[in-house]
């Protein structure tokens, strides 16, 4: 890539529209982010369609924004990278299409950043912590979609340690929030509530702790949360600090497993719409400082869906000499495992 050049990111995976500029050098140009809650609360989450419509209507209306921002023109990037997987089809659709668009115009690379990837990176994003995480360290993937801990041993190699065999752990802040009667989405409010709450007011299980391995299991914990509400056995903001209070518990009883799996580990990063939580993030601290390492959260906004971590891992991409054709097909499925060699090296 052009050591002196920017590249823009775009976000369009699932209910966030968002756009990013960044220097060659990591620092953050301009950025910009399209929230839709209002356009899916109605429905108590996201409806497909109604997102691929509005990424449609607004992105381009942010591309101009955050290049204004910036200062820049399209001739000064040295490339463009669009999330390309895994997520909402039709979103995708208009994000990658949207790059291939602004690449095939103005003679720029194209990278087709897998949104998994684009977490997994934003730890080594310059001025994120005091100094970014040699390879390999350890990522807890913790998102609405998505539960996993993962090796990230390079760019482009990572190794699944351990994945959720049920439900993601934000589906369960979100279906166990509903069940509270909160507003979507569920696991901020959940969360704000917890606050009032005592976390040992009633005994919920911790699925899989202490059992080999890093796996999760979420399912029995929602129906926990339910049959609690059901019959009252608690307030509400009880039962949602109690809820809150085992995820944390089999979130860091999973990680401790990871990192004996992982050796030589340089740290423990978080990420994802749950990493942003307050209580997860005090019980892996509290694994990390044990491990004598260091824990690296993105600040809230980086957790969540966003084209900071998209512009990035583009940047992280095209500094390896990689990038995609402008045939490449959007993925609503795109494992972490499956993509060394998604690009072609130049």
């Amino acid at each position: 890539m052009r050591q002196d050049g920017a590249v823009l990111g775009l976000e369009a995976s699932c209910d966030e529209t968002a756009a990013a500029v960044l220097g060659a050098d990591g620092r953050i140009l301009a950025e910009a982010v399209l929230s839709q809650l209002e356009e899916h609360a109605p429905y108590g989450g996201v409806v497909p369609e109604i997102a691929a419509r509005a990424h449609l209507a607004h992105l381009p209306g942010l591309v101009a924004r955050v290049m204004r921002e910036a200062g820049l023109g399209f001739a000064d990037l040295a490339g463009v990278a669009a999330t390309a997987g895994p997520g909402l089809i039709g979103g995708l659709i208009v994000g990658s299409t949207l790059g291939k668009g602004i690449a095939l115009a103005h003679h720029l690379p194209f990278v087709a950043v897998n949104h998994l990837e684009g977490h997994a990176l934003t730890a080594t994003l310059p001025g994120l912590s005091d100094a970014p995480p040699a390879f390999p360290f350890l990522l807890l993937l913790l998102s609405g979609g998505h539960c996993q801990c993962v090796a990230v041993e390079a760019v482009g190699r990572y190794r699944r340690l351990g994945t959720t065999l049920d439900d993601a752990v934000g589906e369960a802040f979100d279906k166990s929030a509903k069940l509270l009667g909160l507003p979507w989405p569920g696991g901020p409010a959940l969360e704000r509530l917890a606050l009032r709450g005592n976390p040992t007011a009633i005994a919920l299980p911790r699925p899989l702790f202490g059992r080999p391995g890093c796996d999760f299991s979420w399912s029995g914990l929602k129906t926990a949360v339910a049959q609690a509400v059901a019959r009252q056995a608690a307030a509400p903001a009880d039962i949602a600090a109690s809820f809150q209070a085992a995820v944390a518990a089999v979130l860091a009883d999973r990680a401790a497993h990871a990192l004996a799996m992982l050796p030589g580990a340089s740290a423990v990063v978080i990420a994802g719409g749950v990493a942003a939580n307050a209580a997860v993030r005090a019980a892996l601290g509290g694994v990390a400082a044990k491990a004598g390492l260091p824990l690296i959260a993105p600040p809230p906004r980086l957790c969540t869906d966003n084209a900071v971590m998209i512009a990035w891992a583009g940047i992280a991409r095209l500094r390896l000499g990689l990038d995609d054709p402008l045939d490449h097909a959007p993925r609503p499925r795109w494992p972490l495992a499956e993509l060394a060699g998604a690009s072609t090296a130049r």
